[in-house]
């Protein structure tokens, strides 16, 4: 219920504000459980990408956002209930694999998970590889998988602004839906980087971005660190935060919008 109203009260004010395009909207089955992997350019992700398809999109948050005390905590849990968003606790090295359990009901009741297989959003508007949970979704669970590709939302609401830019029009085109099925009871680390790559690809295709084959996470530190550098200041600490794609979180699902 609260997904519907915030759909209709909050998408309508941003189809009046914004004017946002979509394209290949009937590419999203309307029935049956679907996985929509889409790029990841901006936190305005959230709202434009699910605003034109006709069915309840859910993505998979970190639990901090609905266990906020007073009423900053209930104003944050309220509005990422709304926008469709479930939590999961991102803590631990099981992290990942309760994330990918998660998926998996969710796909499992029929209904469309929405996920970002960067595992983050793009630190400079190119198109990072993805992590391999997305093909672990497809493969174990038999989805389709939609892909999805967000257009303009960098230049909408570049990284570190808070205010979007008004005279940007936002776009999003949703591909064919790609079937994996054929591979169920295959998971070896191979074939998801294949069918990885192949969920990456048709994204590219539909955004037309450049193609980076390296971890989102990685590039914003060797950016950062490049940054200190430039300014004087040490950065060796703040590497050491960082993800190393060649971790075992590279099966992760993917990340959440406000990362």
């Amino acid at each position: 219920m609260g997904y519907w109203v915030t759909k209709y009260t909050l998408g309508l004010v941003l189809k009046i504000v914004f004017r946002p395009r979509a394209w290949g909207v009937k590419n999203v089955p309307r029935r049956g459980p679907v996985i929509l992997a889409s790029n990841h350019l901006s936190f305005s992700d959230h709202f434009f990408g699910p605003l034109p398809v006709p069915r309840k999109v859910i993505f998979l948050a970190k639990s901090e956002y609905f266990t906020g005390r007073g009423l900053k905590g209930l104003i944050s849990k309220a509005f990422f209930a709304g926008v469709g968003q479930i939590p999961i606790d991102r803590a631990g090295g099981a992290a990942g694999e309760q994330a990918l359990r998660t998926g998996l009901q969710v796909l499992a009741a029929g209904r469309v998970l929405g996920i970002y297989p960067e595992g983050t959003r793009s630190p400079d508007g190119r198109l990072y590889r993805g992590k391999t949970g997305v093909a672990r979704l497809a493969i174990e669970s038999g989805a389709p998988v939609v892909p999805c590709a967000m257009i303009g939302t960098f230049e909408l609401q570049p990284p570190t602004t808070i205010w979007p830019n008004f005279r940007v029009r936002p776009a999003v085109k949703f591909g064919e839906p790609l079937d994996f099925s054929r591979y169920h009871g295959q998971a070896d680390a191979m074939l998801l980087r294949t069918v990885t790559d192949e969920i990456m690809q048709a994204i590219a295709k539909l955004s037309g971005q450049e193609y980076v084959d390296i971890d989102a996470r990685r590039a914003k530190a060797e950016m950062a660190a490049a940054a200190g550098r430039g300014s004087g200041h040490a950065s060796g600490a703040g590497d050491q935060r960082d993800h190393d794609p060649d971790e075992s979180d590279d099966d992760e699902p993917g990340g959440n919008g406000a990362d």
